[in-house]
């Protein structure tokens, strides 16, 4: 199975919002760019719950007119009843356009932050990966935004009708009783109580929840990606064990989350239904002691109102759990996007005019973390044109060598030079651009085989990625496929491992850069289409200074120079004669590999 970098944080850091309020500023922020969408969509979301609120009143003005002792005037109530109806139109009409506004606010956020994520991703270190997973990075990107933009449009225009909703009712009912507008109010403190106290309690729930979910990704990121791997150890069983392990802490925790979120539109319900009650009796007994059936009118408007005052209530518990989520999600992926960046370089400018290729570490050291050092005080000359291999045992300091020199990584103490100047002084982008890259990890993009050669040089032309494709004894096999260079790579794209080994060596062969970096790069082919790789192989390195990381020793004989290392230091320098007549650590090595059965 792939090995996950990540080392999963505890779920102590996720009990709690780290910064509930900051995090909730700076979704705010991200609103800034739609400030006049969102006033205008507030107004509309303000006009629409005024008429709601007004429509009641008017509506027992109308009734009252019915237990009017002189008689009704159908064309008074006829016109009531028109401008009610009237009132409701506008109120929804204002309501799909302020609908409307806001899922292209929510819409827009989203695009905002997953540009944010995107850049992000490419400023950040590549030690950033190496205590996170991708998965969970993919959940940051996907989930947790679309949780803010399908959240936000919902939560802002119910808060604003809300709040509207909530001071324009008590207003109105006023103005036709007192007594029973006292009764009404009685909800809202109850109601406030319990929001405060689930939201209190229930924002750690609200945190895992994301964390989870993250997890949960990342872990299926990793089994998809190693599948066969899965399968071959017949290890189903356990990835479905483990899976249903965390996938059962993510139901667990949403569980508790949506429990207690789910609390609070009962109690205000419950609450609301006794206000209902008690309006009823006491407005009847008002109406009895007054001997007023026009008092009639005024129960049920207050009724109606009633119902329309448990709407704001029961959707601000409902909106105070949304908040919660969109705000823990918001929050790690803000999290995310204040990770620390690698430094700005845009203010180097120096470049080697003729790159010749000579490369020199002096006195380098490095770990990966302050307490675990890897190189120890290496030295090395690589001169111009020269093909250099690397070799040594698992967790030697080969890959790290490579690392350190594409500026991957930065050195502890020392430094790299390229043609005398450290590359610490020149741009890091700049610094790639000099080395070609042939991985072992043969990594195409879905797209046709002709942009995927050109990923490293987007301008080169027709005829010099032909070309590449002949001196990589690729053209062949690509003009075998029916729609030849145009045949769109992707994942159902039956190709073999060596074909897409000699497509990465026609990329860096259109690429044409000065050096090169190849990485055991016949690791997982045969025989035959070895020979076709090493030739090819051997015609990229040509002129050009390459450093070649080996485990097959067959394929590096004919290296200028193989530097042999044990434990992040230089043990051996010299060529393959040479360092087999010294009889040291390459020697073991060899032999170990021909005893092994390896052809050389």
């Amino acid at each position: 199975m792939t090995k996950t970098k990540a080392k999963q944080r505890t779920v102590n850091s996720s009990d709690r919002a780290k910064d509930f309020k900051g995090s909730l500023k700076m979704l705010l922020k991200r609103l800034g760019a739609y400030k006049y969408t969102v006033i205008v969509a507030v107004i509309f979301a303000a006009l629409a719950a005024v008429i709601n609120v007004l429509g009641p009143r008017l509506l027992n003005q109308m009734m009252t007119m019915l237990f009017d002792e002189a008689g009704i005037v159908v064309s008074e109530v006829t016109k009531y009843g028109l401008i009610i109806l009237a009132m409701y139109i506008v109120a929804a009409i204002l309501g799909y356009f302020q609908g409307f506004l806001m899922s292209k606010i929510s819409v827009g956020v989203s695009k905002r932050l997953r540009t944010e994520i995107s850049v992000k991703i490419n400023k950040l270190p590549l030690k950033y990966f190496d205590r996170n997973s991708y998965g969970d990075v993919l959940s940051r990107v996907t989930n947790d935004v679309d949780t803010v933009g399908s959240t936000l449009e919902r939560t802002l225009s119910s808060l604003v009708t809300s709040t509207v909703t909530l001071i324009g009712i008590p207003i109105a009912m006023f103005t036709i009783s007192w007594q029973l507008t006292l009764i009404s109010l009685l909800q809202i403190p109850l109601a406030l109580l319990v929001v405060i106290l689930v939201v209190k309690f229930n924002q750690k729930y609200f945190i895992r929840q994301q964390k989870y979910l993250g997890d949960v990704n990342g872990y299926i990121e990793e089994n998809f990606s190693a599948h066969n791997v899965v399968k071959a150890f017949n290890g189903e069983a356990k990835a479905q064990e483990t899976f249903d392990g965390i996938n059962g802490k993510l139901r667990n925790v949403s569980r508790k989350a949506q429990f207690f979120s789910g609390l609070m539109m009962p109690i205000v319900n419950f609450t609301s239904n006794i206000i209902y009650v008690l309006i009823c009796l006491v407005g009847a007994y008002i109406a009895i002691k007054n001997n007023d059936v026009s008092f009639i009118a005024t129960i049920i408007t207050f009724m109606t109102y009633s119902k329309l005052f448990n709407q704001p209530l029961s959707q601000i518990g409902s909106i105070s759990g949304t908040l919660q989520q969109t705000v823990a999600a918001a929050e790690r992926v803000f999290e995310f996007l204040n990770e620390e960046e690698q430094p700005d370089e845009s203010d180097k400018t120096l470049t080697i005019p003729e790159v010749k290729g000579k490369v020199e570490f002096r006195h380098v050291n490095f770990g990966y973390t302050p307490d675990k050092q890897i190189i120890y005080d290496f030295n090395f000359v690589a001169h111009p044109g020269e093909k250099i291999a690397i070799v040594g045992q698992t967790g030697a300091g080969k890959t790290t060598i490579v690392n350190l020199l594409m500026r991957f990584y930065e050195v502890t103490d020392g430094e790299i030079l390229i043609d005398d100047v450290p590359i610490k002084d020149m741009n890091r982008s700049y610094v790639r651009s000099l080395f070609g890259m042939v991985l072992q990890d043969t990594w195409l993009f879905e797209g046709t085989i002709k942009e995927n050669l050109r990923f490293g040089k987007p301008d080169a032309t027709d005829e010099e990625i032909v070309e590449a494709c002949k001196a990589a004894n690729v053209d062949h096999f690509i003009r075998t496929e029916p729609k030849g260079y145009d045949m769109v790579l992707s994942e159902e794209t039956n190709i073999s491992a060596g074909q897409k080994q000699l497509l990465t060596i026609a990329r860096a062969m259109v690429q044409n850069a000065p050096m090169l970096i190849l990485d055991e790069a016949t690791s997982s082919v045969d025989t035959r289409t070895e020979i076709l790789i090493q030739t090819a192989m051997d015609r990229l390195t040509k002129g050009r200074t390459s450093f070649v990381i080996a485990h097959r020793l067959s394929t590096i004989k004919n290296s200028d120079k193989i530097i042999v290392m044990k434990d992040g230091n230089i043990v051996e320098v010299g060529n393959h004669e040479e360092l087999l007549a010294k009889g040291g650590v390459y020697k073991d090595l060899y032999t170990s590999q021909f005893e092994s059965g390896e052809n050389f």
